[in-house]
């Protein structure tokens, strides 16, 4: 009866740790998606200095956040990430609005796919 009672207990903290992780990727992604549309608006406007201050917050957000993601997620995915953030910082610095938001677009997708991706759903266990 030990051995099931503690059988019990370890799979409802895994069960548990698992669901708060899956809380912690959609709240993340959804802040940071949220700094991504924020420079999305800046560039449309072709404000590129406030879109320029909006992606150092967005790459400072990023760098809070990454730093715990590797340990749950595939590392790929994260590296993915942070060559877009590169590619669209440097689109702004030339100030090039067409691959400024094709990328802004690519980057809030990928952001935001991770949680769904990693999330428990009969989609992703079958």
């Amino acid at each position: 009866m030990r051995l099931f009672s503690a059988l019990f207990i370890m799979i409802v903290l895994v069960v548990a740790l698992g669901l708060w992780i899956n809380h912690s990727l959609e709240t993340a992604a959804q802040e940071l998606s949220a700094n991504v549309r924020q420079v999305s608006e800046e560039i449309k406007r072709s404000h590129w200095q406030q879109a320029n201050r909006h992606i150092e917050v967005l790459e400072k957000n990023w760098q809070r956040t990454g730093k715990w993601w590797p340990v749950v997620l595939d590392h790929q995915e994260i590296d993915n990430i942070e060559f877009s953030l590169a590619k669209v910082k440097e689109y702004i610095a030339s100030k090039d609005k067409v691959q400024s938001l094709a990328q802004l677009s690519e980057l809030n997708l990928m952001i935001l796919h991770l949680p769904e991706k990693e999330a428990l759903t009969l989609k992703n266990i079958l």
